[in-house]
């Protein structure tokens, strides 16, 4: 079984870097893909609030007799949560879905900058929840560089994570060299745009050139960026294929090709005007 490495956050928690998703997986199928993947040898499972599967998560976690401290879980601050009291109850709630006594990393899902209630007041609740000792580290997700320097200037702790759309159709790499100026570690979601780059000539010829999947080599070349990525699937092949991905390397050559299809083309919502809030 390969040995996936870890990244150190700021605060000093090492984070897998290579995880698995559960984004869209329902939750009558969530305990057998979250199981076959920790069976694969994934040890870091990305949940959310609002996928409304974190009760099977855990449930999956404690089946699969490993030990809980072998297993990096993260979730998101549902986006109807925002002011600080909501947030502080919604994280509480995620530990007693989850049936943990701790978080290893929370997030808040979004930014939400056209409604009511300001970022920088949910980011002051999750210092509160890290400073509260049953979170290991938090962080945002979907955070552009503007709402970040806000966050800088008004709050003490700075986000040990930003979870961004990233795939070789949106690079990001403005978004992601903000990170690394500022010690936040980036994570990709949408890695392979839902499949969008999987036909790419590009990538099809790296594929054949070094005998892998399209899907093997967009998500190495996540990884030899240096970021955080979690593919999801719940077919067990895939899910042992897409945690192939330790026993070969893209070439700078082959890293430039891909970077170079960068369009800017999101898959997912813009953080600047996204303000979905659950009904």
């Amino acid at each position: 079984m390969a040995t996936v490495p870890a990244i150190r956050l700021n605060n000093g928690v090492e984070i897998p870097q290579l995880g698995f998703g559960v984004y869209q997986v329902p939750p009558d199928r969530t305990v057998e893909a979250v199981r076959t993947a920790l069976e694969v040898g994934y040890r870091h499972i990305d949940t959310a609030e609002m996928y409304g599967n974190e009760k099977e998560v855990g449930q999956a976690v404690r089946e699969s007799g490993i030990d809980r401290s072998e297993v990096f879980v993260t979730s998101k601050l549902n986006n109807g949560f925002h002011r600080r009291g909501d947030a502080l109850k919604a994280f509480d709630q995620t530990l007693d879905d989850l049936g943990f006594d701790y978080l290893d990393l929370f997030l808040i899902h979004w930014p939400l900058p056209t409604i009511d209630v300001d970022y920088v007041e949910t980011w002051k609740a999750m210092e509160e929840i890290y400073a509260g000792g049953k979170c290991r580290a938090v962080g945002v997700s979907n955070f552009n560089p503007h709402h970040l320097r806000r966050l800088f200037g008004e709050t003490e702790v700075r986000p040990a994570v930003n979870q961004i759309e990233v795939h070789p159709y949106l690079t990001n790499d403005e978004v992601r060299a903000f990170d690394a100026e500022h010690e936040i570690v980036t994570e990709a979601w949408s890695p392979i745009a839902q499949g969008k780059v999987l036909d790419d000539p590009a990538i099809v010829a790296i594929a054949e050139k070094l005998d892998r999947t399209p899907a093997q080599v967009v998500l190495r070349w996540h990884v030899q960026r240096g970021d955080v990525v979690f593919p999801k699937s719940v077919t067990r092949a895939r899910v042992e294929e897409n945690f192939a991905l330790f026993d070969f390397e893209l070439d700078e050559g082959q890293m430039a090709t891909v970077t170079g299809l960068d369009r800017g083309e999101r898959t997912g919502p813009d953080p600047d005007t996204f303000d979905y809030v659950p009904g």
